[in-house]
This record gives C-alpha cells, sequence and structure tokens, in this order.
C-alpha cells in the first residue's frame, strides 16, 4: 500500500524548497561573516540569528515531508555569491532572497491548489505569512540604512544601526514550534 500522501511533484518542490532554505541559510551565514568582519557586529549577529531560521524553516519542510509518508532527500546547495561591497548592497541582497523565497513559496501553494492538496495547502500558509514578515523585516533593514544616510552615513549613524540590530533578542524559535497563528 502507497502511503505517500504527497504528489511526486509535490514531493520534488518541498525537496527544492529544503534546498532553497539550506541555500538562504548559508546566504546568511556569509553575509554575517562579511559583516562582523567589517566591524558591524550587531549586523552580524542579526544575520546570524537569520541563518539559523533559514535552517529551522529547511527541518519544518523535511519534517511535513515525512509526516505525509514522504521521503526528503538532502541535496547539493550552491556557494554563496561574493561578498557585498556595502551595507546597501548587503540589504537588497537580503530583500532580494526574500522576494525569491516569497515567489517559491508561491508556487507550493498553487501547486497545491492545482492538485487539491489541502494538507500541504494548510502547512504552506505558515510560509506564506513567515514571508510578510520576512520582507517587511528586509525593507526595514533598508528604510534604516536611508535614514543613517545610506552608503554616505556617518560613522555615528553606522554604529547606532549596529547597535539596535545588536539589541534584538537572540533567540531564534524553533520552526516546529510555530503556528500559522503564532509564527515566533
Amino acid at each position: 500500500m502507497e502511503t505517500n500522501r504527497l504528489s511526486a511533484e509535490m514531493q520534488d518542490i518541498l525537496i527544492s524548497q529544503m534546498t532553497k532554505e539550506a541555500e538562504a541559510a548559508q546566504i546568511y551565514l556569509a553575509l554575517g561573516v562579511w559583516a562582523d568582519d567589517q566591524g558591524y557586529g550587531g549586523i552580524a549577529n542579526f544575520l546570524y540569528r537569520h541563518a539559523q531560521e533559514e535552517r529551522n524553516h529547511m527541518t519544518k519542510i523535511m519534517g511535513y515531508i515525512l509526516e505525509r509518508g514522504g521521503r526528503p532527500q538532502i541535496q547539493a546547495i550552491a556557494a554563496p555569491p561574493s561578498d557585498p561591497s556595502t551595507l546597501t548592497e548587503c540589504f537588497q541582497r537580503v530583500f532580494k532572497h526574500e522576494v525569491d523565497n516569497t515567489e517559491a513559496i508561491y508556487r507550493i501553494v498553487n501547486l497545491a491548489m492545482e492538485q487539491k492538496d489541502w494538507a500541504t495547502w494548510n502547512f504552506a500558509q505558515w510560509f506564506v505569512k513567515e514571508q510578510i514578515e520576512e520582507e517587511k523585516l528586509a525593507l526595514e533593514l533598508i528604510d534604516k540604512l536611508k535614514i543613517a544616510g545610506g552608503d554616505r552615513a556617518s560613522d555615528e549613524s553606522l554604529f547606532a544601526l549596529d547597535s539596535s540590530l545588536e539589541g534584538m533578542p537572540d533567540d531564534v524559535p524553533l520552526a516546529r514550534e510555530a503556528t500559522a497563528d503564532d509564527p515566533k
């Protein structure tokens, strides 16, 4: 008896998203290392926390595939892109990455609707809500940097921005504990 409740196409797109989340973790980690090397410990800490959050998202998807009787596959990931040259470029990469990830989540939602796979559709709603928050956070980073003066920001403004990000909570919630109503 077949126990996998996911279509082959759905399992493949979920595995692809797992890989995308793993790549995102590496991208955030690489950006964090760059920021740390530039002396922006608070920004680095912020990016390191997001790297862990992306790994949690990967694990959440992996667990869902297993719960539905599927078999997740761990795939190779691409190396992160080269270092940014400015904080503006760093924060723009964060935003672009989140928008790309949102589009990938929408592909899962669309396939779930097409296949009338309501369990996966419901599961994906957590990620839809999460991506709204992630895009907003990325836009806030860009806005804060603009207010500080962008690439021409004073050392004092950059210090204040770095300190504000450093002051954010360090705990990264575990994805398995999150719900659609409480994604944190």
